[in-house]
């Protein structure tokens, strides 16, 4: 019999006695409900040997992955499959997102010994693609610009064929933070939009849309030749028209590959659902995405960053050859 998990029902790491609130600002908002999803959202149960495997891996390095973090629903397959997706610069963030599960506070002292870690585990796991991620560190000088650098190169050395993918936070009001990052060529470099414009108040309130967008321009300008990332989730509220607009933007800020997935509220006190899209809407997304020239598209209910960024690193470059052989 398949079991299948109506992930995010509940958080994955249940708290233990003299824990703090893992959102601690979202503790006095009113409950929204949670929707039952529907059949193309459900996924198996994590377990077996290879996802003890990757498991076993991360806590010999004493690592934090966006896997477990943020809940992610795809974390069985993943695992399973030996891919993580690493998370630095700790395990708490200092911005208060509507829609995110991870951890939320005051964040410890930086762990300068963690690129290290990291490019242990990715030799160890065999990876021919990571993604490395973080939590925002606004209280940093530079947001944890050196660190995301720090382990672009230290990964390079212990594992010469893997190729690195970064998603990074916005690094608002950190002059000078991108150009550390690019400066260490990642072979990807992803900063999501999340949400359309209208919706940047409530749901991503300590960022600023038209940063994001300068952000991800900026990292192209930086690295003409290099691949450049952004996503989108669906279910807050917004409208086709808005999606199609952002679209536009991306392509004029040079973004390559865009991501869309559905969004799963992680508890009751997170961003109220609007409603799941259809298998068959994401389909029309990607199709619309792709008339306008993303060289890259995955458009799925469970579409997250890191999903299949093996596989799709390899599809974008095969697109660029493609492009570039038509001249």
């Amino acid at each position: 019999m398949t079991v299948v998990i109506d992930q995010n029902e509940k958080d994955r790491r249940a708290p233990k006695a003299g824990d703090q609130p893992r959102h601690p600002e979202k503790a006095h908002r009113p409950d929204s409900p949670i929707q039952r999803k529907p059949e193309w959202i459900r996924v198996k149960a994590p377990g077996g040997r290879e996802y003890a495997g990757t498991e076993s891996v991360v806590r010999e390095h004493g690592l934090h992955t966006v896997c477990e973090e943020a809940g992610c629903p795809n974390i069985g397959e993943c695992w399973t499959h030996r891919h993580a997706t690493m998370m630095i610069l700790g395990d708490t963030c200092t911005r208060a997102c509507a829609f995110c599960n991870v951890k939320t506070g005051l964040p410890g002292p930086l762990d300068l010994a963690e690129p290290a870690r990291v490019a242990e585990a990715v030799a160890r796991l065999g990876l021919k693609h990571v993604v490395v991620t973080s939590v925002d560190r606004d209280d940093l000088p530079d947001g944890g610009a050196k660190h995301f650098a720090d382990t672009i190169t230290a990964i390079r050395v212990a594992s010469a064929g893997t190729t690195v993918e970064v998603l990074t936070p916005d690094f608002r009001g950190k002059a000078g933070a991108i150009e550390v990052v690019m400066a260490a060529r990642p072979d990807v470099f992803n900063h999501n939009l999340e949400t359309v414009p209208r919706l940047y108040l409530s749901i991503r309130p300590g960022a600023r849309y038209f940063h994001s967008l300068r952000l991800l321009e900026r990292a192209k300008e930086l690295a003409p030749d290099g691949f450049t990332k952004s996503g989108l989730m669906v279910g807050l509220g917004e409208t086709r028209e808005e999606i199609m607009q952002v679209m536009d933007d991306m392509r004029s800020a040079g973004v390559d590959f865009l991501t869309i997935g559905q969004y799963l509220q992680p508890t009751r006190k997170h961003a109220a659902l609007d409603r799941f899209w259809s298998p068959e809407e994401f389909k029309g997304l990607e199709a619309t995405a792709r008339a306008k020239g993303f060289q890259m598209v995955s458009a799925t209910p469970l579409t997250r960053s890191s999903y299949h960024a093996d596989a799709d690193f390899s599809q974008l470059k095969a697109a660029r050859a493609e492009l570039l052989a038509k001249g």
